[in-house]
């Protein structure tokens, strides 16, 4: 007699094969865009999870991302079907402070694909659905070779996000308004009538990874502009100074998430 539908996560299916994610560890390997940029601390202190507080030692400080990741399951099958595989993300992390830790937290990101978007609600991030775009490099000497790299987010037809990077040299220490560890705030609400307020989820989690990897990372100037449409507050986080860029190729793995203890 069957148990049921069974799975990682929905749709539930006979053998496990439909749902749209599967079970941990899960590979990463991506092309990032980093550029480190400062918005108005009042309004970084604004999209900080309770308990988090503003990082006063530089005060608005916050990394903008684009990433094109490919990624895939232990079996590896995903590589093999590369629609499952691939996808691109925007996101943005501010720094900030859990006690006397300093970390950073993401209040805002996007991703393409639906896969990557519940498996990163899955881990804590709030994702959305929008449109990404990033310059590529394939390594040959000609015109159509990527050198300043561009990245662009749109959503629901509306640009977002536009960001340059322009790496002339190796960097020495590498990004570092994106280091700190990152700590950001699961959340599933109930709609149980009367309990709407009362999420089935509330909780801090820390990111964990292992198997971690980085090509030379290349950095150089940026630029970045974040802009209103509706339904969308990331704008309030817009640049007041952008910093250095950076370009670089990262790998790791994730089969584990801390929550953190009230």
């Amino acid at each position: 007699m069957s148990d049921g539908p069974r799975g990682y996560s929905l749709p539930l299916s006979p053998h496990g094969g439909a749902s749209i994610i599967p079970s941990p560890p899960w590979h990463y390997v991506g092309d990032f865009l980093v550029i480190e940029f400062w918005a108005d601390p009042a309004a970084v202190a604004a999209v900080l999870p309770p308990r988090l507080t503003p990082f006063a030692d530089d005060p608005g400080r916050c990394a903008a991302l684009f990433v094109d990741w490919q990624s895939c399951s232990d079996s590896g099958e995903e590589l093999l079907d590369p629609v499952r595989s691939q996808y691109k993300e925007f996101f943005i992390v501010a720094n900030a402070m859990l006690g006397d830790e300093h970390v950073t937290t993401c209040p805002y990101i996007w991703v393409d694909r639906d896969f990557a978007l519940i498996r990163g609600w899955i881990q804590g991030f709030p994702k959305k659905l929008g449109e990404v775009h990033m310059t590529r490099s394939f390594g040959l000497d000609c015109r159509a070779e990527g050198r300043i790299f561009a990245g662009t987010l749109t959503a629901n037809g509306r640009l977002l996000a536009e960001g340059t990077v322009s790496p002339d040299r190796l960097s020495e220490a590498g990004p570092t308004h994106n280091d700190p560890p990152l700590v950001n705030h699961r959340h599933f609400p109930r709609l149980a009538a009367g309990r709407w307020d009362d999420p089935a989820v509330d909780e801090l989690v820390r990111a964990r990874s292992s198997n971690r990897s980085a090509s030379q990372i290349h950095e150089g100037a940026a630029t970045l502009a974040l802009y209103a449409a509706p339904g969308e507050e990331h704008d309030a986080l817009a640049p007041l100074r952008v910093g250095k860029g950076f370009r670089f190729q990262f790998a790791y793995t994730v089969d584990d998430l801390e929550t953190i203890p009230e």
